[in-house]
């Protein structure tokens, strides 16, 4: 058995026999880790995107027409109804700039929260990763899913894209998703980031919501707003204005300083407990 899911289960049964007051203390992923039901509460994202938790959370079927979900195991394909339904107008509508269908990554567990593994978002239900390879015409198998690997969009340099692979089906789908009126912000790979600037003609309002981050050359990372059902909700401060494509890039590029004296490791801060999450996440946590 994966070392994951026997940490998850041993967290299900220590939340099992544990009281509220125990239950607060403990670290929140363990508790939203163990968890493999949603809470059967109005749908309602609480919190931020990386402190949070989802109630009444729905699944996106692992099949569709437009879509396939990656990595089943993970219990990851759950999200506020508002994701599921963009989810699925978006990959309804790939097909049409020449992507023939979605390959969903991560969204979140069933009940929202911190993850035993991976991400420090994906909390609240509004954050999907839609894998950079296209969706094969037949449906993959349940092991195709766990072992077939993401392609990376890089070249060996690490500062560009390999053109072989990252090619216009992969620009259209990542501008087709900025331009959905629901999306607040997408993240990619910097060379992703800077090939995008420089192959988008025409209206380039999209680019600004494409941010830079760490990793997500497999992938693209979705983000989208708060709903108008989830009071509680709290999304990001908007991106800087601009398309993103001058010196705010470049700063992604430039050396990292030079330490003028020996620098100390920083500890990893503590792991975020339930009790740091809104109040709102003890009852979905706790709630059978």
């Amino acid at each position: 058995m994966h070392a994951p899911i026997r940490a998850a289960l041993l967290a299900l049964a220590m939340l099992v026999t544990a009281g509220p007051t125990e239950a607060g203390d403990r670290p929140a992923k363990e508790i939203f880790g163990a968890l493999d039901k949603p809470v059967p509460l109005a749908a309602r994202s609480i919190g931020t995107y990386a402190k949070g938790c989802l109630a009444g959370a729905v699944a996106l079927p692992i099949n569709g027409p437009t879509w396939q979900v990656m990595r089943l195991s993970r219990n990851r394909n759950w999200g506020n109804p508002y994701l599921v339904n963009f989810l699925e107008k978006l990959a309804n509508k790939a097909p049409a700039v020449g992507w023939n269908g979605l390959l969903v990554g991560d969204m979140a567990q069933p009940r929202g929260g911190p993850m035993l593994t991976g991400h420090a978002s994906h909390q609240i239900g509004l954050d999907a990763d839609i894998w950079l390879t296209q969706m094969p015409p037949r449906t993959l198998s349940a092991d195709e899913r766990e072992k077939l690997s993401a392609v990376s969009m890089l070249a060996p340099d690490t500062l560009t894209v390999d053109p072989a692979k990252f090619t216009p089906a992969q620009f259209n789908i990542i501008k087709l998703a900025a331009q959905q009126p629901e999306v607040e912000r997408i993240f990619v790979n910097r060379a992703i980031k800077k090939a995008l600037c420089e192959e988008a003609t025409g209206n380039r309002a999209w680019l600004t919501k494409v941010r830079p981050w760490w990793g997500h050359d497999f992938h693209f990372h979705v983000r989208i707003a708060c709903p108008k059902d989830s009071p509680n909700c709290r999304e990001q401060d908007p991106p800087p204005k601009g398309d993103g494509c001058g010196a705010e890039l470049q700063s992604w590029y430039a050396p990292p300083p030079k330490p003028t004296k020996p620098v100390k490791p920083t500890p990893p801060p503590p792991p975020i407990t339930l009790k740091d999450l809104p109040p709102e996440c003890s009852q979905v946590a706790l709630m059978p």
